[in-house]
């Protein structure tokens, strides 16, 4: 198996909710999301090989719950990913994956080794051109979404938001969109600078979540989880 690897995080307990959890970091990604806080990782290799992050895991049996694969783009390596999920489950871990969703039917394929999935969503699908700046890339995601919805897999929704990115009307047309799909739940996320390519960006975040927003938002999705502050 050829991965390009970008990191290793032995122990989390966020990326994978409720779960004590390792988190393998892989390289590559067809997206350029301004504001991306893992930006070294869209090429690039680290020198972690597999045989090493299998060893670390072969310690830790017993002692954590599952392993998730992040990014970069998992979806990017599909292939060598599917084979280490499928050793992963081999050593008695759950699994994880974050992805964007850049293709569904890679998506698809994984789904039967997964036990979660977190998918980024970037917005109102007629906005991922602007984001990620790679055409047809809400055609992908909303293929993306509807897979994983109709497949049962557990699952979280998240999106980050910046407000000079996303508007209060881009999030309520993403609302809608998801919540016409059958989306029960997004996860609102307020940006983060550390790691953003985009210096503009990290400097002008600004609150952006206002009690009238909130209110327009659960009125259309109940569930919707939003920043505290």
């Amino acid at each position: 198996m050829t991965l390009r690897l970008g990191g290793l995080v032995p122990w989390s307990s966020v990326d994978y909710p409720g779960y004590q959890a390792a988190v393998l970091f892989v390289t590559g990604c067809p997206w350029r999301c301004p504001y991306c806080h893992n930006s070294h990782l869209w090429a690039g290799d680290a020198g972690l090989s597999w045989p090493a992050v299998r060893s670390f895991l072969e310690t830790r049996v017993g002692l954590l719950d599952a392993v998730v694969v992040s990014g970069g783009e998992p979806l990017d390596q599909v292939t060598s990913i599917h084979e280490a999920l499928k050793e992963i489950r081999g050593l008695g871990f759950g699994t994880a994956l974050h992805t964007a969703g850049v293709s569904a039917r890679r998506l698809q394929g994984l789904l039967t080794d997964l036990d979660w999935v977190g998918l980024d969503i970037k917005g109102p699908f007629s906005r991922y051109q602007s984001i990620t700046t790679r055409a047809r890339s809400g055609d992908a995601a909303r293929a993306s979404v509807e897979i994983l919805l109709a497949s049962g897999t557990p699952h979280e929704l998240r999106t980050t938001v910046h407000p000079d990115l996303l508007s209060g009307d881009d999030l309520v047309a993403m609302l809608n969109e998801l919540a016409a799909l059958g989306a029960p739940s997004v996860t609102l996320k307020n940006f983060r600078p550390m790691g953003c390519p985009d210096s503009r960006l990290a400097a002008t975040y600004r609150p952006w979540l206002t009690p009238e927003l909130a209110a327009r938002l659960r009125a259309i999705m109940p569930g919707v989880v939003l920043p505290t502050s």
